[in-house]
């Protein structure tokens, strides 16, 4: 997300500080960054970045970015912040500053209805379970599920089509990303597999991340963040893709 920063004064020292700025990227990836059948890019993530932006008084150009190179944009000063559905981890931390969260979902497995009737180790052993690569869900697969198959994949659509082309019996995500994809027409006969899984680390929540030196600009998001929550804009956006609240 290239952004020009609208000035709330006219100093021209200032200004030249303070005025340009890139400002986020989104990952592509329903509901939370999509193009639509006008070919513009929306989605939950995409409306949440353009709120804050309003607010903070800064003009976007949003971009997308593939999930491997988010934080390394970020390093690299390709972009100033990442608006995509980013859980903190121990790694991550040690290279970005974290907002405060800004939605949290659980994480369950999603199958062929009638499939299992639970999500445990022993009862999903020998089925192939597809998952996205680099992320929590992932790394619980692989600790977890040794009896299973493990599909790892870049993107989560890759998930949802070894699933679909039944080439996966199941795809691990979070309840957020797999609601969307039961709700598709192609989708009707999968459904959740087991409950949620309670397990420490899946509780996930999704934060806004910046560079970690970005100390001001960190406080800004977290004021935006809360303004937007407390003057309806977020929970807006929050209805128009989820029957639920995700805060």
């Amino acid at each position: 997300m290239f952004c020009e920063h609208v000035p709330r004064h006219s100093d021209a020292r200032s200004c030249a500080r303070h005025c340009l700025a890139q400002l986020g990227c989104v990952f592509l990836e329903v509901p939370f960054s999509y193009h639509d059948a006008r070919g513009r890019l929306t989605g939950f993530d995409v409306q949440i970045a353009e709120a804050l932006c309003q607010e903070m008084a800064v003009s976007c150009m949003i971009q997308t970015i593939v999930w491997e190179q988010l934080i390394p944009s970020l390093e690299q000063g390709k972009v100033d912040i990442l608006v995509a559905s980013m859980a903190q981890t121990p790694e991550r931390r040690q290279r970005v500053a974290f907002t405060n969260h800004y939605y949290q979902s659980h994480s369950i497995f999603a199958g062929r209805i009638g499939l299992a009737n639970d999500s445990q180790p022993g009862t999903l052993a020998g089925l192939r379970l597809a998952v996205m690569d680099n992320t929590i869900q992932a790394d619980f697969a692989r600790r977890h599920y040794p009896r299973s198959r493990l599909l790892p994949v870049p993107h989560q659509e890759e998930a949802f089509a070894l699933l679909l082309a039944g080439q996966a019996d199941l795809v691990l995500s979070d309840t957020i990303n797999l609601l969307g994809f039961l709700q598709r027409p192609e989708a009707s006969d999968y459904d959740f597999i087991g409950t949620p899984l309670l397990a420490e680390g899946l509780n996930s929540k999704a934060h806004i991340a910046v560079r970690r030196q970005d100390k001001t600009l960190l406080a800004r998001l977290n004021a935006a963040l809360e303004a937007i929550r407390l003057n309806g804009v977020y929970d807006r956006i929050n209805r128009h893709y989820f029957p639920f609240s995700i805060y």
